[in-house]
């Protein structure tokens, strides 16, 4: 006779941890977009790092969603999209300030730089 030492009331209860990168993912998604405005160099950055850190959370929460929190899949998710708004807004402010910066080059080039010269005071 064969006993049976598997009691499904017996199994060990594992407690759930956060996703690795969570937390990370949704600052620097929330930091992209409060920063978005200081040139939009510095909101790419933080939006393409915080990406980043959302697809290897995804893939780790793929592996193995069981031992994961739900909140922190959730956290993650919010970070990502905040990640992705951020990395737009972001974008487009640098193309903003590239079109100034032409703008200011092409009206610097229009003066009359010979003839403002002439009129230098010694």
């Amino acid at each position: 006779m064969e006993q049976n030492y598997s009691n499904p009331q017996q199994q060990q209860f594992i407690p759930q941890q956060t996703l690795p990168y969570a937390t990370s993912v949704l600052v620097l998604g929330i930091l992209s977009i409060v920063i978005c405005w200081c040139y939009g160099i510095i909101g790419i950055v933080l939006s393409i790092i915080a990406l980043v850190q959302a697809r290897k959370a995804g893939e780790a929460y793929a592996l193995n969603p069981g031992i994961y929190t739900l909140s922190s899949y959730n956290n993650m998710k919010a970070g990502k999209v905040c990640a992705i708004i951020g990395l737009i807004i972001s974008a487009l402010m640098l193309l903003y300030v590239i079109f100034w910066i032409f703008i200011f080059g092409a009206a610097m080039t229009s003066l009359p730089w010979n003839e403002l010269k002439s009129l230098e005071y010694y």
